[in-house]
């Protein structure tokens, strides 16, 4: 424990002025009023502080953490300056939201972080020509020996120990309210793949949040108020990735990282209430952190820890991190990635299907890496065990969770036993997460809970996790990662007419604001969306060859995307198409299917053609 009093009497005696705020013989003997009278006086531009206190098996100690902002210290702007240099899209929420203490950390962020995100947005794109160049990605030599050396993860707090099954759904008040009660260990509220990024709604979201972590937050489900239990899920925030912008805050005329924004917005505001529900030892904030191409990306998120645990006087390794691996750069720098956020990082998630459309991505040009139909790849396909293989034995060498992949199926209430195969398959999936060592999975319905839980039960009876299940039998290498002709999927007009379908379906009603789908007794979120247009680019821009002989071109694809359109209206109904923007998302589609090149990511073009 006296290390982790001199971390945070460092911290916080260090920002800003540089000089201690109390020194550590002087928290002996003082009263907790006393300590904050004492730090007040010191530093009339500071405020917000909260008396924590922590205790070992010998003794308690007490330390200040900062839970506001600075008002007028040198170099921190004041609420005039800020409302100068920074540009906010109008709602009524904004204000609420957005404090001028949440404006300040954000100013922050995007002037320390800004230019480091565009340097490693520029990396990105580099390493992508590369690949469509012919270069195939491997692991990198020059940090082969943090692959080789014996080093572990800092260890979960104690609320991220066992995360057998996690939830993932929307930021609304009763997403939260059900998923937290839902019965899950871990409840990820989510500012990515299931909601679209209207301003409302990223807004009511963090302010959801807010009451969440408070413990003031309510929601009407069903007639009655519902609040969370006391034993709630653990609440985890996914942000967006770096690759986005949030335009409707721009500082000194350029916008914000969204990735920035979603973190920011959430440490800032409820870093105080987290930490007053965990007493130091948990309660987060706990974030998960997407869309990583490799360490760098790491490295990045790293630095921006660090930054705001050192601004905010938390003890260091007090925010934490989840990661997940969802593209072919990652997955060869999972020992990297870990590395790099070894004090934050608890757990790598396997996303499955984003790791798809990367795959695609990053071989976009090459005839030999043609992805067969959709419903072909499942987790047994030889490439794709090898990379969930490869991703529980790495963090268990290390110390970290691994997590399965997501399961979005919707069970029918009215008929279960319509969508029984369907159950019986997430049950034979779970099984054999379990058996393969993962300590946790995801799913995307609150009805999968139990039979997601009953699984990793089996395997893990009483204990939290199976971090012992080192898989020592595993050994991956690049070939097995990137052989995908072994798949035994094939090429058909029915594979190509579903991520059709499944595309203007999803697209279209993410045009009107709705991100999280259901679609053929499933909960698709973009990820599915994403997959499906990248496979019918690559079909189309490969001439592929179908098994009834048919070639993939832009008549073929014209008439298909007729029909679907047609068949998609039929099966809605009219005051269901009504609702949605469905031509206009075939329009989008179709369009972009005859690029020459693969856009990598749907939302950014949709935002540029608005």
């Amino acid at each position: 424990m006296g290390e982790v009093r001199n971390r945070s009497t460092h911290q916080l005696g260090h920002i800003g002025e540089g000089r201690p705020f109390l020194a550590a013989s002087e928290t002996d003997a003082v009263s907790e009023d006393e300590e904050i009278k004492i730090l007040s006086h010191r530093h009339k531009d500071w405020q917000n502080f909260r008396y924590l206190q922590t205790q070992s098996d010998n003794h308690t100690e007490r330390h200040v953490v900062l839970l506001g902002s600075r008002r007028h210290h040198q170099g921190v702007p004041t609420a005039v300056d800020l409302r100068q240099r920074v540009a906010i899209t109008d709602h009524p929420l904004a204000s609420e939201v957005l404090t001028d203490d949440v404006l300040a950390f954000l100013v922050g962020l995007h002037e320390r972080f800004g230019p480091s995100r565009s340097e490693l947005l520029s990396r990105h794109q580099a390493a992508a020509a590369r690949h469509r160049d012919g270069e195939r990605p491997t692991y990198d030599a020059e940090t082969a020996y943090i692959r080789a050396n014996e080093w572990h993860i800092a260890p979960a707090p104690h609320d991220l120990v066992d995360r057998r099954t996690e939830l993932v759904g929307l930021v609304s008040r009763p997403a939260l309210v059900e998923g937290l009660n839902s019965g899950a260990q871990v409840y990820m509220a989510d500012f990515e793949d299931t909601i679209t990024p209207e301003w409302a709604t990223i807004l009511e979201g963090q302010r959801n949040l807010a009451h969440a972590y408070a413990g003031t937050l309510t929601a009407e489900i069903g007639g009655e108020i519902r609040i969370p239990n006391p034993d709630h899920a653990t609440l985890m925030v996914r942000t967006r990735g770096w690759h986005l912008d949030e335009t409707n805050l721009a500082i000194d005329g350029a916008p914000i990282a969204a990735s920035l924004f979603d973190f920011g917005v959430c440490v800032a505001s409820n870093t105080a209430a987290a930490a007053a529900a965990g007493a130091g030892a948990g309660a987060g904030p706990y974030f998960y952190l997407p869309k990583f191409d490799g360490p760098a990306d790491a490295q990045l998120w790293h630095d921006v820890l660090e930054w705001t645990e050192a601004e905010l006087g938390l003890a260091a390794g007090t925010i934490r991190v989840s990661v997940l691996i969802e593209t072919v750069g990652a997955a060869f720098a999972m020992d990297e990635i870990l590395f790099a956020l070894r004090d934050h990082i608890t757990a790598l998630h396997a996303g499955n299907w984003d790791y798809l459309f990367s795959m695609i991505k990053t071989f976009a040009a090459d005839p030999e890496m043609v992805l067969p139909d959709r419903d072909s790849l499942g987790a047994t396909t030889p490439f794709i065990r090898a990379f969930t293989e490869l991703l529980v034995s790495t963090c268990h060498r290390r110390g970290a969770h691994a997590i399965g992949g997501m399961s979005g199926v919707i069970p029918d209430e009215l008929d279960p036993a319509r969508t029984a195969p369907m159950v019986r398959k997430v049950t034979v999936d779970k099984r054999r997460e379990a058996g393969d060592g993962f300590d946790g999975t995801r799913i995307g319905q609150p009805a999968i809970v139990d039979i997601a839980t009953a699984e990793f039960d089996r395997v893990l009876s009483y204990r939290a996790n199976q971090l012992e299940v080192q898989r020592d039998d595993v050994y991956i290498t690049a070939s097995d990662l990137l052989t995908i002709h072994t798949s035994r999927g094939e090429c058909t007009e029915s594979g190509l007419r579903t991520a059709i379908r499944t595309a203007v379906h999803y697209i279209g009603e993410w045009l009107v604001g709705i991100g999280a789908v259901a679609i053929d007794d499933h909960l698709e979120d973009t990820a599915m969306a994403e997959l499906c247009r990248a496979q019918i680019w690559q079909w189309r821009h490969q001439s592929v060859r179908l098994t009834n002989g048919v070639v993939v071109d832009d008549t073929l694809l014209d008439r298909l995307f007729a029909e679907e359109l047609a068949e998609l209206r039929i099966h809605l109904g009219e005051p269901a198409w009504a609702d949605g923007r469905y031509e206009r998302a075939a329009e989008l589609l179709r369009a972009w299917s005859s690029l020459d090149d693969l856009i990598p990511f749907f939302p950014i073009a949709v935002a540029r053609d608005a």
